[in-house]
């Protein structure tokens, strides 16, 4: 196996339109446990300069997958997902990392499965986001459930190194 999955060849089941998406998220999954390993309750919620916490980024991963891909299906956002947002950023009980690394591996595992299932010929597919109803496509949303992904995966990485400083929280 090479180090990275979108080395590793394609995905079993994902169409090849969808490989980068199944390819980011797997990196991603595979990163969060090394990456948080070790970090205790006060690192998992700390916010050095102002940046939001890696509990916070891991808990908006898995809302945001679950939010996206509901987009993704046509359908509208539920009550419970608004209320899963609001409280992204509230810090939790977890001592460590580890649950809500499995929450978004979870959300992760998830989003493969939608991908898997999503013919080719439903990717242009129109499809309204928000309540506004902002348009994009099904391919729009899977891919950006994949680089938004990505993007708080870096975040969190970045702050995870702020946060094992001493100096940034003693």
């Amino acid at each position: 196996m090479a180090e990275e999955p979108w080395l590793n060849g394609p995905v079993e089941g994902v169409d090849a339109f969808l490989q980068p998406v199944a390819h980011a998220l797997l990196q991603v999954s595979e990163d969060l446990p090394r990456v948080t390993a070790g970090l205790d309750h006060r690192q998992l919620w700390a916010r050095p300069g102002g940046a939001a916490s890696v509990g916070f980024h891991l808990r908006h991963m898995a809302g945001s997958i679950d939010r996206l891909l509901t987009y993704a299906r046509g359908e509208t956002l539920s009550d419970a997902q608004r209320a899963v947002a609001r409280a992204e950023q509230a810090p939790g009980d977890a001592a460590d990392p580890g649950p809500l690394v499995l929450l978004a591996q979870a959300a992760i595992d998830f989003a493969l499965a939608q991908v898997r299932a999503t013919p080719r010929e439903r990717l242009l597919e129109p499809r309204p986001v928000g309540r506004a109803g902002l348009p994009t496509t099904v391919l729009g949303l899977l891919f950006h459930v994949a680089e938004h992904t990505q993007r708080h995966t870096g975040q969190l990485i970045a702050t995870t190194k702020a946060v094992r400083d001493p100096r940034v929280v003693p």
